[in-house]
């Protein structure tokens, strides 16, 4: 399964990411050391690149998270005042 499809899976239709916004943003965050990326034969035999998280990007993305708790929480704060 590709990430796009992926995405739109686990967020239950959510969010759909195009291919034209997410190869330029997995090659940023490949350059930032957040991804590491390498080459295999996906299900059906064909060449495909794969990407992992690295420690800097899971340090990131648990940054990232926290950062995201506290704008949901102040919006619900909000929207309920």
């Amino acid at each position: 399964m590709g990430i796009s499809n992926r995405i739109a899976q686990i967020t239950k239709g959510t969010f759909v990411v195009k291919p034209g916004s997410l190869f330029p943003a997995l090659h940023r965050m490949e350059e930032a050391g957040w991804l590491a990326s390498y080459w295999g034969e996906s299900e059906n035999n064909r060449k495909a690149k794969y990407y992992r998280m690295t420690a800097t990007g899971r340090r990131q993305f648990e940054t990232e998270t926290r950062q995201w708790a506290t704008i949901a929480l102040a919006m619900q704060s909000a929207l309920e005042a």
